[in-house]
């Protein structure tokens, strides 16, 4: 198995952040082996495959690079870059390392990807790290971008629920949550990053970035002794299209809209994470919130920096009655948020 040694200030100066790269990367695995792991990526793929597959018909190039650049066993590294982990992730920003890319350290990059040779025409292309960044950019604006504002969304109110999971139980279960089978706290300082028998490395002295994306997809990469980063699908609560089933009764007796926050509350959510789920805006769900608190039928507590609302006594009889399964992170891997990414 592939393992990092980590120390406490590589710990202490590790952060989550949220990289539209790596969402489009991912995207862009997710159309190249069209292997939905749930309903969303279903209808998903169902909206952007075709297209996809008929611009990598028209340049069969662009299609061989795909093929060699998600490689066998790993990503050609040239795709998959570092966060910088500087200032607001930008996507042209980020392309533009891709892009920049010497195209002998892309011929190499593919090499290590497929294991072997890099075939024809593709070893004596000048313009792969060029092909490459036109093709995510074209993923990204056709396919991610229309909904960016909703994934970004999503991907908020994931990192708050592991923040959240970090102040409560610490390090080594927030790590264990992140690629469950993969990710893996083995102690001492040593953390499991995938299955595979590479050499351990070291993080020491280095930043750690823990990267959300919302389609069924993770990877690892890293750079020198800089910069590591740990890409895992964003797992949160399970949304569905119209939310759990609000009663009759208490969609009279408070609104459709509040009740709905209010039978999401089971377990601890945050503001943004609220948001993500009902789509109601900021600031309706903070008045809806506000009436809910003052009724005493939602409690408010803080998690590191997050402020978390969950019911009371009083808010679970009328909440519970949904006859829906609490909306909760599961060890497992959680249930993911793709319907909410449907537009």
């Amino acid at each position: 198995m592939g393992w990092w040694q980590i120390d406490a200030d590589a710990l202490a100066g590790s952060r989550f952040l949220v990289s539209p790269l790596a969402e489009t990367i991912a995207a862009l695995q997710t159309l190249d082996l069209p292997k939905p792991a749930h309903p969303g990526e279903r209808a998903w793929l169902a909206d952007h495959l075709p297209a996809y597959r008929a611009r990598l018909t028209d340049d069969p190039l662009d299609a061989l690079l795909v093929r060699a650049a998600l490689g066998t066993a790993w990503n050609a590294d040239f795709v998959t870059p570092t966060p910088l982990g500087e200032g607001e992730p930008d996507f042209d920003r980020e392309l533009a390392r891709i892009r920049e890319t010497p195209p002998a350290a892309a011929v190499a990059d593919l090499a290590v990807s497929l294991g072997g040779p890099v075939p024809e025409p593709l070893a004596s292309a000048t313009d792969l790290p060029y092909r490459m960044a036109e093709l995510l950019a074209w993923v990204w604006r056709e396919t991610v971008l229309p909904t960016w504002p909703r994934r970004r969304r999503v991907l908020e109110a994931d990192v708050l629920a592991r923040t959240a999971r970090l102040s409560r139980s610490g390090w080594a279960a927030a790590l264990d949550e992140l690629r469950p089978g993969r990710t893996r706290w083995l102690g001492e300082g040593r953390l499991q990053i995938n299955a595979r028998a590479f050499p351990p490395r070291s993080v020491a002295g280095g930043r750690l970035f823990l990267v959300p994306v919302t389609p069924s997809r993770g990877w690892v990469s890293w750079e020198r002794t800089e910069r590591f980063a740990i890409v895992y699908p964003c797992a949160g609560a399970l949304a569905d299209g119209e939310g759990p089933a609000v009663p009759s009764a208490l969609a009279a007796l408070l609104g459709s809209a509040r009740a709905g926050v209010l039978v999401r509350l089971e377990s601890p959510l945050s503001t943004s994470q609220l948001v993500a789920l009902t789509g109601q805006g900021l600031g309706s769900v903070g008045r809806h919130l506000k009436v809910l608190l003052d009724a005493r039928l939602v409690r408010r507590r803080r998690a590191g920096r997050s402020v978390l609302y969950d019911w009371t006594e009083a808010g679970a009889a009328p909440g519970a009655g949904t006859g829906r399964p609490p909306l909760r992170c599961s060890r497992s891997g959680g249930r993911h948020l793709w319907p909410l990414i449907r537009p």
